[in-house]
């Protein structure tokens, strides 16, 4: 059984090595203590959420604060080429189910997105709220997926604003049920042509899924127009909650990531 992962703020296991001691504090460790209940000797995963994994065993156990001596300590790169989910905000938490269940299966990013079919709002105060939200069901996830990279959540985005992200974007990929080509083809097209092409930094393609009622016809012509391509994820009509997780799975598979 994998240990189980707890995390420190980015930098703090910069100056660990084998023999080290790290002690963990805060909300991290009082939930190791109080509600994982992890005890002297145990083995636990300290990680950074930038990439740094501290494997070690439980020197000491005190009041909201855990102490563990490292065993190993490991660096792991972000993926060259990165996966990134725009989610249209849907009703019912389906959006932050969408993107829980995508950082469980590797998203590395996730793009809130306000569609023109979005019942939700984003506004003010609560645009702020919503997002530490996600933020944080998304770290959650990770933790329970024991990854060593917390996936971003960016700023939401309106129509422009996704325009702009699918025009920087090396591949957008509209998930649509009137689309003609399959998304596996359309995924082993772009990895045989511009996918095969070195490039000098990291590439992102982004997966974009609409609400409950569906990506307009308008907005679709606009996404096409800065670059997007339309792609058929199944024989079904997946909900929006299920959508950008299934993609994620074809595409890590298809372009090698798994």
């Amino acid at each position: 059984m994998s240990n189980p992962v707890f995390f420190a703020n980015p930098g703090a296991l910069d100056d660990q090595g084998p023999g080290s001691h790290f002690v963990l504090q805060g909300a991290e460790a009082r939930h190791a203590v109080t509600v994982k209940r992890i005890t002297v000797g145990e083995s636990v995963d300290i990680a950074d959420g930038a990439g740094k994994r501290l494997t070690g065993t439980v020197a000491a156990v005190g009041h909201g604060e855990l102490t563990v001596e490292c065993s190993v300590l490991e660096s792991e790169e972000r993926p060259d080429l990165r996966l990134v989910l725009v989610q249209a905000l849907a009703k019912g938490d389906r959006d932050e189910l969408a993107a829980e269940t995508a950082t469980e299966l590797g998203i590395d990013a996730i793009i809130p997105w306000q569609s023109e079919r979005s019942i939700v709002r984003w506004k003010g105060e609560r645009a702020a709220k919503a997002h530490a939200k996600w933020q944080s069901v998304v770290t959650a996830a990770a933790k329970q997926a024991r990854r060593a990279w917390i996936p971003e959540v960016r700023a939401a985005v309106d129509g422009s604003g996704l325009q702009a992200a699918v025009s920087a974007a090396d591949l957008a990929i509209i998930l649509h049920e009137d689309a003609v080509r399959p998304l596996r083809r359309v995924l082993e097209s772009w990895r045989e042509g511009d996918g095969g092409i070195p490039a000098p930094g990291p590439r992102e393609i982004l997966l974009i899924v609409g609400p409950e009622g569906g990506i307009s016809p308008r907005e679709v012509t606009r996404l096409c127009g800065a670059g997007a391509v339309t792609a058929l994820l199944g024989h079904h009509v997946l909900r929006s909650s299920t959508a950008g997780p299934a993609a994620t799975v074809l595409a890590s598979d298809i372009l090698g990531r798994w």
